[in-house]
């Protein structure tokens, strides 16, 4: 039967080990360090300060992890209990099995806490080659360059190497001296409660090393801030948002590591003419109430700089829409392309001379309901509406 530590009360809790991680017997490995890191988390003397019941509640939860995460000891306790982990055993002169509790913690927290244990996650140990940090750009581009693809160039704010110390920081004819705090680690151990654990070295930064007269060039740093003149190719078919990563183009490297990356983030500026989802195009076309009725021919641009004729059929209404087949955008590292949509939009003219009313009146008295259908369609629903809300 599993126990449940309880809140109060620290003595009534069984010394088992599966119990004090509260736990089953056939809990896997995944399964022991979840639990560790909750009731580590809990009874850790720095969120229980001057508790003594809670520190030793510590102790006991880190000696069962010990044990229960080897598979040997854990076989062994299964098997005889603590009698089975011999002097070797927790509690015993080798103390967790001869496990360091500092190691314990950076395997199941390191991903945490970082630098507590001297590591970063995806880094190196402190004191040794650093990658550089990532840089992001942001590009405004065009829509017809978004369609064509383009090269271009940004100036990116960056970091060399200092060519007065050759990146040492050390003044020139002098150099950095060893670190007398961490005698060159670039890490110190220290006491952290009951258990030892290291740390940057707080004297030299985790360098390991200390200038004592800093090249003035650059202050001492071994790198100088200049800007950069790049070339970035932008394919073809790029849509909002996308992303360039130009590889080993970021910040320098500290203590010899290598470049970080440079990420420009495009963005596509407004289109005066074209509106774009995905691959097509959508373009909204006015055109004369005379050729929609009549019927005819309208000439459009395309993204690509061309023209193309629609054709308009007769009596086309505003919001009808004709489709140009692979007069889209390029799909992106393809050489397909969208199409286009081209909506109607029948506009009424306006600013008539005194004949071109006289003509549409004669227009408008030779018109019948059949040339109006929709009109005479809406008003006679209109009229069998009036007459049921009304009675008449």
């Amino acid at each position: 039967m599993r126990l449940t530590p309880p809140q109060a009360g620290y003595g009534d809790v069984s010394d088992d080990y599966y119990d004090l991680l509260g736990v089953e017997r056939s809990a896997d490995e995944a399964a022991l360090k979840s639990a560790f890191r909750k009731a580590a988390m809990k009874w850790h003397p720095d969120r229980n300060p001057g508790d003594a019941a809670a520190e030793a509640r510590f102790k006991e939860i880190n000696e069962a992890y010990a044990v229960l995460s080897d598979p040997q000891k854990r076989a062994a306790y299964d098997r005889y209990g603590k009698a089975g982990l011999g002097q070797g055993g927790p509690g015993g002169p080798g103390g967790f099995g001869g496990a360091d509790v500092g190691d314990i913690f950076e395997s199941v927290f390191g991903d945490i806490f970082g630098d507590v244990f001297g590591n970063r996650r995806g880094g190196s140990r402190s004191g040794g080659p650093a990658r550089g940090a990532d840089l992001r750009m942001d590009l405004e581009i065009t829509l017809e360059e978004a369609y064509l693809g383009k090269d271009a160039q940004l100036k990116v704010p960056t970091e060399e190497t200092c060519t007065t110390c050759d990146g040492t920081g050390a003044a020139p004819g002098t150099k950095p001296e060893t670190c007398g705090t961490c005698g060159g680690a670039g890490q110190v151990r220290v006491q952290n409660g009951f258990f030892m654990m290291t740390r940057t070295c707080p004297t030299c930064g985790g360098r390991g090393t200390i200038i004592k007269s800093p090249c003035k060039a650059c202050n001492g740093r071994g790198a100088v801030k200049i800007e950069r003149t790049l070339q970035v190719a932008i394919p073809a078919g790029v849509e909002d948002g996308t992303r360039v990563r130009l590889a080993g183009e970021g910040d320098r490297g500290a203590r010899g590591g290598p470049r970080g990356d440079l990420y420009v983030f495009l963005s596509v500026r407004r289109h005066e003419i074209f509106e774009r989802d995905g691959r097509d195009l959508y373009c909204r076309i006015p055109v004369p109430m005379t050729t929609a009725a009549l019927g005819g021919k309208v000439e459009v641009p395309t993204i690509d700089g061309g023209r193309a004729d629609v054709d308009v059929g007769p009596g086309s209404q505003t919001g009808q829409r004709i489709r140009l087949r692979h007069h889209g955008m390029t799909q992106l590292k393809t050489v397909a392309r969208g199409d286009m949509h081209v909506e109607l939009f029948v506009e009424t003219p306006r600013n008539l001379s005194a004949k071109q009313k006289d003509l549409l009146r004669q227009f408008q008295a030779e018109c019948g309901d059949a040339s109006h259908p929709e009109h005479h369609g809406f008003f006679e629903k209109a009229r069998g509406f009036w007459e049921k809300m009304t009675g008449a």
